[in-house]
């Protein structure tokens, strides 16, 4: 059962690379390059949308949300190309994405400051009752 999940863990980190690399293919189609391009990203970025700490919640991408993603995009992208990329993307070293870090970050700024002004009252509500 261990090799499984290790060989599993193995597929998922070379069909990210995978999709990485059809992300900038030209043979590959703009909605699946879009998807592809989200995917990876968010795979390949630093940081998570939920973190780990977060009980439960934390793991959900990682067990879930990103192997969705990942089989989504690989049905987009033609059986050829994918392949190729799948080969291609055993030789290539594990990028990261700088953008993906980017969209996580502002998604985490856009939740925070909407969870800010629907909880908290506004400083000239406060002022004005004083």
């Amino acid at each position: 059962m261990l090799a499984r999940a290790k060989s599993w863990a193995r597929s998922i980190k070379r069909d990210v690379v995978a999709l990485w690399l059809a992300a900038r293919d030209p043979r590959v189609p703009w909605y699946a390059k879009a998807v592809a391009a989200a995917v990876a990203g968010y795979a390949l970025s630093p940081i998570d949308l939920i973190p780990d700490f977060i009980p439960v919640l934390g793991y959900v991408d990682d067990l879930l949300i990103l192997p969705v993603g990942i089989l989504l995009a690989i049905k987009l992208i033609p059986t050829p190309i994918i392949d190729e990329l799948r080969v291609k993307a055993l030789g290539q070293q594990k990028p990261k994405s700088i953008a993906g870090l980017i969209a996580i970050v502002i998604i985490w700024v856009i939740v925070i400051t909407v969870t800010e002004w629907l909880i908290w009252p506004s400083a000239a509500d406060y002022f004005a009752q004083h």
